[in-house]
């Protein structure tokens, strides 16, 4: 059966991750230790790799706020990716957190224009498209006329979460 797909420059070339596990440091508890919250640090692939184990199938609700892969290089992380590059960290992320979810489960993800189009297109290869339901625009700013009086032509960005 042919199907539609987004392809790019190394797709199916990911490298196995082999699953982790996870160590408790008490030092950084905080709150109710009764709780089954967790905070992980780390490398978020190798701590979805380490869910995976337990959780898969199990989680009712995922939301993410990935990098929108502005071009912008911040203090903590580089958002200047090359574009095949990020969309080969999102799809193999979006692969393990699809396991996790419940069959009744669902996913938020928040992310600007830059990159909307081709994660939805991943989003539709990875869920499925007949699972997706709606996309959300929040405006992030009130501004006056369509262009907003900006400093470019384009109209004023706004946050989509699908």
């Amino acid at each position: 059966m042919q199907r539609l797909e987004l392809t790019w420059i190394g797709k199916g070339q990911e490298p196995a991750v082999e699953p982790r596990i996870l160590f408790h440091d008490p030092s950084k508890d905080y709150g109710d230790p009764n709780t089954e919250n967790m905070l992980i640090h780390g490398d978020n692939l190798l701590a979805l790799k380490a869910l995976e184990q337990q959780f898969a199938g199990q989680v009712k609700c995922i939301y993410i706020d990935p990098p929108y892969n502005t071009g912008t290089a911040f203090e903590l992380y580089d958002d200047n990716l090359e574009h095949s590059i990020w969309l080969r960290l999102m799809k193999s992320r979006l692969e393990i957190l699809h396991r996790l979810l419940s069959s009744e489960g669902s996913i938020w993800i928040q992310i600007d224009d830059e990159e909307q189009a081709y994660l939805k297109v991943i989003c539709d290869e990875v869920f499925g498209r007949n699972n997706f339901i709606n996309m959300i625009s929040v405006n992030m700013k009130n501004v006056a006329g369509a262009s907003g009086g900006g400093e470019d032509k384009r109209l004023k960005k706004i946050v989509n979460i699908f």
